[in-house]
C-alpha cells in the first residue's frame, strides 16, 4: 500500500483538471448553444406573429372600411326619408339593401331602426316585424345617449332564428342633429374564423378579433357558438392598459387554457384588436428537435473523452499508491453505471472501450511472461482486476440497453437475487429498504440474465416511483407446481419471484392494461410506458408469464413465472479453470483495424506459435486471401470502418472457401447477433491470450463452441 506524496499530487491535477473539464466544458457548450438556439427560435417566432399580424390587420381593416361604406351608402340611400315613407317604400328599399348584402361575404345582414327601437327596413326580412324592440341592444343604447360614431357591439344571438354575430352601427344623420334611429350591419364572425383558419397553417395556432373589453368577436380555433370573453385580470386586458397600440405578452388561455407568446395590434381607426398566438411549448419542442441532433453527435465524444481521461487518471494513480488506485477504480465504476440513463449511446461507448481493455489485457498478460518483482506483479493483477471490471461494466452497460445478444443460461434465483442487491440499492432512493426471503432448494430456471436483470429493475423502479415518501420491497421466491392451466396460463414446474413495494397501489380500472405497450400513468417525460411490457414480453418469450395483483393505497406485487430446467447451474464462485496455452501452428489472417489491438494480439498469437499475416481492413485481407497464400484461420474484427465489416468479410470468405474456418471478435455490434444466427464463432472484447488460444484450437479441431461471455 503506497503513500500519496505532494510529487503523486502533482502529477494527477492536471489528469483530474482534465476529467473535470471533459464534462464542464461540452456541458458549458450545450447550455450556451441551447440558449442561443431557443432565443433564435423565439426571434423566428415574433416574426411569424408580427408577419401574421400585418396580415390580419389589413384583413380586418379593408373589412371595417367595408361595413363602414355599407352604412354610408344604406344612409344616403334613406336620405330624406322619413320613416312613414322608408315603411311605405319597404319593397324597394329591402332590394336595394339585399343587393349590398349579397356582394359582401363578410355581412349577414343590413337593418335600419327608428329612434324607439323598431326596425324600419332590413336586408333579410320582409315585412319587418314593428312590434321588435332593439332598444336594449348595446349597439343600439351606445348610439342613443350620444353619437359614438363607428361602434362595434358584442357578439349576440339574434331575436329572431338563432344565428350568433356582432353587429357594426351608426346614427342616422337629421337635418337637426337629433337623435332619428341608427343603421345597423350585423357581421359574421364566420366569415373571419375562415379566413384566419387559412392564414394560420404553418404560421400560428391562434388568431382572435377582439375589443377592447376582452370580449372575442371572431376566434380561430373556435368554440362553436358558445361567447369567449376574458376577465378583467387576462394579459391581454393588462397588457393593452400599459401599451394601447402594439405588444407582445405570454399567458395561459383562458379560453383553451394553453400557454401562448400572444401578439396583439389595433385596428387603425376602430376600438378593437386582432391577436395572433403561438404555443410556448411549440418553441421547446423546436429546440429540443435541434438539440438531439447536437447531442447524438456531442455526447459520445464527450462520453469517449472522459472515459479516456479517467482511465488515464486511474492509471497513473495506481503507479502511486493502490489505496487511491482502487478508490478512484471504484468511482470510476459508480460514474459509468449512470451511463444507463444514455442506453441509445453505450455501443459506441462500449466499442471504443473494450477495444482500450483489449490493449490493457493483452500488455498485462505479455508482461506477466517476464520475471519481477512481487511488488509489479501486485501492480499487474490490480490492472487485470480493473480491466476485468471495466469488461463487466461493459457488458452491463449493454444489458441496460438491450443491446446484447440473446444468450440463454441456467441460473439459481436464490444466489441470483442475492448477488443483485447492491445494484437494486443503488438503483433504489436510501428510504427504501430491500427485503428478501429466498428459501433453500430452489429449482433452476433457464433466461437470458441480461433480460431477467432488466426486468427486475423495471419493477423495482416502478416501486420507487409508488413509493416516494420511503417505504419496503420484498423480494420473494419459491417453488411451484401448475396443475390447472386455467389459473394463470401455464401448466407443469415453475420457478416464481416476486416484488412487492409498499407504494400507492394501482387504481382499478388501471390494472387490466399495466402490460399494455407505451400505456403509462406518469406524467409526459417521466415514463415511455415500456417497462412492464418488457417484464411480461420476457417472462412470455422465457416460456412463463407474468402477473400483477394491486390494490389502490395499498401496494402492488408482480410475479414471474419461469419455466424449470434440469440442467446444473454454473457455480459463479468457483474459481475459472486455467486455460492451457497452446503451442500453435498454422498461419493466421488477422484482420483488425486498430493498429494497437493488432500488434498485442499479433504478439500474443505468435508467442502461441502461429505465424500471422495482417490485414488493416476486408478489402486487404479479401486481397490476401486470393493471392493463393495458405490460410488456415481467418480472424477478424467485426467493427470495421469501409464498406465491408467484419462479419460481411466472413460471409465473402465462407462463400468462396467453405472449409475456411473465420472466427469474429467484438466488443460491441449490432451485427453481432446476425454473425451468430449465420453460425459463426464471436470471441467477445477483451480477451486474454489463454481464452485466444482456446477458443482457435476448438475451432481448428472442428469442436462445437459456444460463445465466449
Amino acid at each position: 500500500m503506497g503513500r500519496v506524496t505532494p510529487k503523486s499530487r502533482t502529477v494527477l491535477w492536471p489528469l483530474q483538471l482534465l476529467v473535470f473539464a471533459s464534462l464542464l466544458g461540452p456541458a458549458l457548450f450545450f447550455a450556451y448553444t441551447a440558449w442561443d438556439d431557443y432565443r433564435r427560435i423565439r426571434e423566428h417566432a415574433d416574426e411569424r406573429i408580427e408577419r401574421a399580424l400585418d396580415v390580419v390587420q389589413e384583413h380586418s381593416l379593408k373589412a371595417f372600411q367595408t361595413i363602414e361604406r355599407t352604412m354610408a351608402e344604406t344612409n344616403e340611400v334613406l336620405r330624406g326619408l322619413t320613416p312613414e315613407q322608408i315603411l311605405a317604400e319597404e319593397v324597394r328599399l329591402q332590394s336595394r339593401l339585399r343587393r349590398t348584402q349579397d356582394a359582401l361575404p363578410q355581412i349577414e345582414s343590413i337593418w335600419v331602426f327608428d329612434r324607439a327601437g323598431h326596425p324600419l327596413v332590413s336586408s333579410t326580412v320582409q315585412p319587418v316585424p314593428r312590434d321588435l324592440d332593439n332598444s336594449d341592444r348595446d349597439y343600439f343604447a351606445a348610439q342613443a345617449e350620444q353619437d359614438a360614431g363607428t361602434y362595434i357591439g358584442k357578439t349576440i344571438t339574434s331575436k329572431i332564428g338563432d344565428i350568433r354575430f356582432f353587429v357594426v352601427s351608426q346614427r342616422r344623420p337629421s337635418p337637426d342633429g337629433a337623435f332619428d334611429g341608427i343603421v345597423a350591419v350585423s357581421v359574421r364572425p364566420g366569415h373571419f374564423r375562415e379566413f384566419y383558419g387559412r392564414i394560420a397553417r404553418g404560421i400560428a395556432d391562434s388568431v382572435g378579433l377582439i375589443r377592447a373589453d376582452g370580449e372575442f368577436l371572431a376566434r380561430f380555433p373556435s368554440r362553436g357558438n358558445e361567447p369567449m370573453r376574458l376577465s378583467p385580470q387576462s394579459g391581454f386586458v393588462r397588457a393593452i392598459q400599459q401599451n394601447p397600440e402594439t405588444g407582445r405578452f405570454i399567458a395561459v388561455s383562458q379560453i383553451d387554457g394553453i400557454e401562448r407568446r400572444i401578439g396583439y395590434r389595433k385596428v387603425p381607426g376602430y376600438p378593437i384588436y386582432v391577436q395572433v398566438g403561438m404555443e410556448t411549448a411549440a418553441a421547446w419542442r423546436e429546440l429540443w428537435s435541434q438539440m438531439s441532433w447536437l447531442l447524438a453527435f456531442g455526447l459520445p465524444a464527450t462520453l469517449g473523452l472522459f472515459a479516456i481521461s479517467l482511465l488515464a487518471l486511474r492509471r497513473t494513480r495506481s503507479f502511486h499508491a493502490e489505496v487511491e488506485r482502487r478508490e478512484m477504480a471504484e468511482a470510476a465504476l459508480k460514474q459509468a453505471q449512470r451511463l444507463e440513463a444514455v442506453g441509445h449511446l453505450t455501443g459506441g461507448v462500449a466499442h471504443d472501450f473494450n477495444n482500450l481493455l483489449m490493449v490493457v489485457k493483452g500488455s498485462v498478460d505479455r508482461l506477466r511472461r517476464y520475471p519481477m518483482e512481487e511488488r509489479q506483479k501486485r501492480s499487474l493483477d490490480a490492472i487485470d482486476t480493473a480491466a476485468g471490471r471495466g469488461a463487466s461494466l461493459v457488458r452491463q452497460l449493454l444489458s441496460f440497453s438491450r443491446q446484447q445478444t440473446h444468450e440463454p443460461e441456467v441460473v439459481n434465483l436464490s444466489q441470483y437475487l442475492l448477488d443483485l442487491q447492491d445494484m437494486l440499492r443503488s438503483s433504489l432512493r436510501g428510504d427504501i429498504a430491500i427485503d428478501m426471503r429466498l428459501p433453500p432448494g430452489l429449482w433452476n430456471t433457464k433466461v437470458d440474465l441480461n433480460e431477467l436483470e432488466l426486468a427486475i429493475l423495471n419493477i423495482a423502479v416502478n416501486a420507487r416511483d409508488a413509493m416516494p415518501g420511503g417505504g419496503r420491497l420484498l423480494i420473494e421466491a419459491w417453488n411451484l407446481n401448475l396443475r390447472d392451466p386455467d389459473v394463470v396460463g401455464l401448466q407443469g414446474d415453475f420457478v416464481a419471484f416476486s416484488l412487492t413495494d409498499t407504494g400507492c397501489g394501482i387504481p382499478e380500472d388501471v390494472l387490466p392494461h399495466v402490460f399494455e405497450p407505451f400505456y403509462t400513468t406518469k406524467d409526459i417525460g417521466k415514463g415511455t410506458g415500456l417497462g412492464l411490457s418488457q417484464v411480461y414480453g420476457f417472462a412470455k418469450q422465457s416460456g412463463g408469464t407474468a402477473t400483477v395483483l394491486a390494490e389502490a393505497g395499498r401496494g402492488t406485487t408482480i410475479t414471474l413465472y419461469l419455466p424449470r430446467t434440469n440442467e446444473a447451474a454454473t457455480d459463479a464462485s468457483a474459481p475459472a479453470p486455467e486455460l492451457p496455452v497452446r503451442n500453435g501452428h498454422g498461419h493466421i489472417l488477422l484482420v483488425e483495424d486498430n493498429p494497437d489491438i493488432a500488434e498485442v494480439t499479433r504478439a500474443s498469437l505468435e508467442e502461441i506459435g502461429f505465424q500471422v499475416t495482417y490485414a488493416a481492413d476486408a478489402r486487404a485481407a479479401l486481397t490476401v486471401l486470393r493471392s493463393g497464400t495458405r490460410i488456415d484461420l481467418v480472424f477478424s474484427d467485426i467493427v470495421m470502418p469501409g464498406e465491408l465489416n467484419g462479419v460481411d468479410l466472413a460471409r465473402i470468405v465462407r462463400s468462396e472457401q467453405p472449409s475456411l474456418p473465420v472466427l469474429l471478435a467484438t466488443g460491441y455490434s449490432n451485427v453481432a447477433q446476425a454473425a451468430m444466427d449465420d453460425g459463426f464463432t464471436i470471441l467477445r472484447k477483451p480477451y486474454d491470450s489463454a481464452e485466444l488460444s482456446a477458443c482457435i484450437d476448438r475451432i481448428l479441431g472442428f469442436v462445437p463452441l459456444k460463445v465466449s461471455a
